[in-house]
């Protein structure tokens, strides 16, 4: 790096100071960001001086590339910032004029540093708007991984909760299937009903999709793959649910169901599974039923 270029760094270098903390707050209480029911102003005051800290020792280091290793520091500290950000409910904006309200007190202060030297002046400029977009950028980019994991987590949660394994009778497990079934959930599925038929030693397994709104091709491929794993771990399976349309469906898809029992309802795969046991049932004079 040439002497000019240097010298530009260290201007930058000296412009994080403790000064430079008040006259950020204030910019960030003037943007109206700050909000007391997402962080205290004291929480905030913290923040701001550990980052003018990492700031400044990765200027020391004598570049202003954000990606460099020397600025590992700074890079964990805004992914740790976005991270909390999000938790706590902020938006995205919030979250990255966290770094962007830095500029105003940055002009500033290159514009009296840099006095009547109107070159220096420009390419000082130049340096610290690229530096604060692009720690803006990393926050924003950290942010909105951050709101992807959670969505994906939650997604990941409200699949398992809409695949629930019931045991209906001893060996007997039933998986009641509502919406739209795609790969991901037929994943979801396979795992969690697999898991249950090694927890339990189950020998039949219900499959009802009553609450599935369409099948086709791709829906009763992963049925099928459903099926067939299941009959690996040792117990066979019983698709319920087959209503007039989704049989037309099947016939008109071509799909070969040969292999797999299937029932209209889940009462009558029940009945069947319950007589494949081994169980019989009859009715007592007092109207009950008991095995």
């Amino acid at each position: 790096m040439n002497g000019k270029g240097k010298a530009s760094i260290e201007g930058i270098f000296k412009l994080f100071d403790a000064n430079l903390i008040d006259a950020w707050l204030k910019e960030l209480k003037l943007s109206g960001i700050q909000r007391d029911d997402l962080m205290k102003e004291a929480e905030l005051q913290q923040q701001s001086r550990e980052f003018v800290d990492l700031v400044k020792t990765a200027a020391a280091s004598g570049t202003l590339d954000v990606r460099a290793t020397s600025w590992g520091p700074v890079r964990d500290f805004l992914t740790e910032i976005s991270r909390s950000r999000a938790i706590q409910g902020a938006t995205p904006t919030q979250t990255a004029t966290f770094v962007f309200s830095l500029k105003r007190p940055l002009f500033e202060r290159l514009r009296v540093q840099a006095g009547n030297d109107a070159n220096l002046l420009a390419d000082q400029v130049w340096m610290v708007t690229q530096l604060v977009d692009e720690l803006g950028l990393l926050t924003a980019e950290a942010f909105q991984k951050m709101r992807e994991d959670v969505i994906s987590r939650q997604q990941q949660e409200m699949l398992e909760l809409s695949t629930p394994v019931v045991k209906l009778w001893e060996g007997v497990l039933a998986l009641p299937m509502i919406g739209t079934l795609d790969s991901a959930r037929t994943q979801v599925v396979m795992e969690t009903l697999l898991q249950r038929i090694v927890e339990t030693g189950a020998e039949i397994a219900i499959i009802d999709i009553t609450g599935v709104p369409t099948v086709d091709t791709l829906v009763a491929q992963h049925l099928l793959k459903t099926v067939t794993a299941a009959r690996l771990m040792g117990a066979d399976c019983i698709i319920s649910g087959i209503r007039p349309q989704i049989a037309q469906t099947i016939v008109h898809l071509g799909v070969d169901l040969a292999g797999v029992i299937t029932k209209s309802s889940l009462a009558d795969a029940f009945a069947l599974a319950l007589k494949r046991s081994g169980y019989v049932f009859v009715k007592s004079t007092g109207g009950a039923r008991q095995a």
